[in-house]
């Protein structure tokens, strides 16, 4: 599967695009960020409100897209779901590590056919470990005896093994991930802040840009930060300063 990162540093920054206030709203941010970040995030908000054409969209405008609708099913449902969001011509996708190591493997094999009969470039699948929404007590309540990290890096072995090209995990697992999966297997790390505080937060582990790129995130996903910014494109801009920090402190170690 496709697993290489882009060079720049902006190709790193990965803006989710879930907002309100219809679907002109949602692509002035497209018009808006396209040459200030390196993908858009569709996650299930997005595309359940404006379907395939927000896809479409962006495409349009000259944007990438990251299918954020974390499949999570039986492995032939998953596979479908996976050609289908090859058939969009996206960029990367998700699917949930918990589904299972079949589900995973033929999810793969699905995607690998579909770019074998296609002649195009496969996507990006990466597997969600642990939702940063969750801690360790809420682990617990739901009933695993390992915490978020131990649970996290299971499951990035887990999706390694069934070739997946890499997982969306916190900032607080990715030394350990890429520690134990190696230097080319991807991690996507939501939960990203900047230094400003920012309102309604729902995410219980959360790291700055630098932080994240050092400890060994490849992409970074943001959200409220830029869109709350009195300049977003400025501020997507200085996210993009803090992830050439960030890769400059990791090359260091």
């Amino acid at each position: 599967m496709m697993n290489t990162v882009n060079n720049s540093p902006r190709d790193r920054l990965i803006f989710a695009l879930d907002v309100g206030g219809g679907l002109e709203e949602t692509l002035s941010w497209v018009d808006r960020l396209w040459d200030h970040v390196g993908l858009f995030k569709v996650g299930k908000e997005s595309f359940v409100r404006y379907g395939t054409e927000i896809v479409r969209q962006i495409h349009d405008r000259g944007g990438k897209v990251f299918l954020d609708l974390k499949f999570h099913d039986i492995p032939n449902t998953a596979a479908r779901a996976a050609e289908a969001a090859c058939g969009l011509r996206v960029a990367m996708f998700n699917l949930h590590a918990l589904g299972g190591m079949r589900m995973m493997t033929e999810t793969v094999g699905a995607v690998r056919k579909f770019a074998e009969r296609s002649g195009e470039k496969p996507p990006v699948i990466l597997a969600v470990t642990v939702l940063t929404s969750l801690n360790d007590d809420d682990l617990k309540l739901l009933g695993f005896n390992g915490g978020t990290r131990e649970t996290a890096l299971h499951l990035a072995r887990l999706a390694q093994n069934a070739g997946v090209s890499g997982v969306v995990a916190s900032a607080e697992d990715a030394a350990a991930i890429r520690k134990a999966c190696g230097g080319k297997f991807l991690i996507v790390t939501p939960g990203i802040r900047g230094a400003k505080e920012v309102a309604g937060e729902d995410q219980k582990r959360i790291v700055t840009p630098a932080e994240a790129v050092s400890s060994g995130a490849d992409y970074l996903v943001v959200g409220r930060p830029i869109r709350q910014a009195a300049d977003p494109a400025g501020e997507a801009d200085a996210i993009t300063e803090e992830i050439v920090r960030g890769l400059a402190l990791r090359d260091g170690r």
